[in-house]
């Protein structure tokens, strides 16, 4: 079974992946991704939702939102987080591989690198060719990623953190197939027990993922260094993609 379809993956490091003050930031996220749109009030899909901090800071807005997600425990907790908020939100539990609704939405969004999964590029080029499906005329994709560029600036084979509950989480890391993947084992310590998980995904480079883009059909592809719109440059943060169709 791949890693992202295994459901005790983000149970396990739910907590750590949205924690309370990533909930705090996603207002102002979702502010700077529409100047960076140039959109108001725009219908919008959030892929790839997660606990759905985006796509319920979208609906507060008074934008027609829908958060696809193939976690049911994370579209569970993005329900309930979407009712004490007091917005409308339509949560569809799809494999972003296969959830399309041809000219849906005037934004399309997938971020914080939930993009890269799978196995083949055949599939990641098969999302991006939803993702142009779902788009009406003029449309807009925001992806924002880790860029092959920053990772080479910041790489290091181990990182750990302490958790505030006193658990240890240490990343194990490695570049493969000639910088094309990552690979990773993600260790909890816990009570002196350490489980593991291991991770693998695709990097992209800026120039590799316009590319991408444009084989997907979009027109338009500008890249940034974060969702405040600086330069892709030595100093980026982010990959981030505005892509039009």
């Amino acid at each position: 079974m791949p890693w992202f379809d295994d459901d005790t993956f983000w149970e396990t490091f739910s907590s750590y992946i949205y924690a309370d003050e990533r909930l705090r930031t996603a207002a102002a996220d979702v502010s700077r991704i529409l100047a960076l749109a140039e959109a108001s009030r725009p219908d919008v899909l959030d892929l790839c939702r997660g606990t759905g901090r985006h796509a319920v800071a979208f609906a507060r807005l008074g934008c027609r939102v829908t958060g696809v997600d193939r976690t049911r425990f994370a579209l569970e907790r993005a329900r309930v987080h979407a009712a004490e908020a007091g917005v409308t939100v339509e949560f569809v539990e799809r494999d972003m591989r296969e959830f399309t609704r041809p000219a849906g939405f005037d934004l399309v969004v997938n971020l914080f690198t939930s993009f890269g999964y799978f196995e083949t590029q055949d599939d990641e080029l098969r999302v991006l060719r939803h993702v142009h499906e779902a788009l009406r005329p003029d449309g807009t994709f925001i992806i924002d990623v880790l860029g092959k560029e920053t990772l080479a600036r910041i790489f290091e084979e181990t990182r750990s953190a302490a958790a505030a509950d006193g658990t240890l989480l240490v990343w194990r890391t490695a570049v493969a197939d000639d910088w094309t993947r990552v690979r990773s084992e993600w260790h909890v310590i816990r009570d002196g027990s350490d489980r593991v998980f291991r991770v693998e995904h695709w990097i992209y480079s800026g120039r590799e993922l316009r590319e991408l883009l444009h084989q997907a059909g979009f027109r338009d592809v500008r890249l940034f260094g974060d969702l405040d719109g600086r330069d892709y440059g030595t100093a980026a943060a982010r990959l981030v993609a505005v892509a039009r169709k």
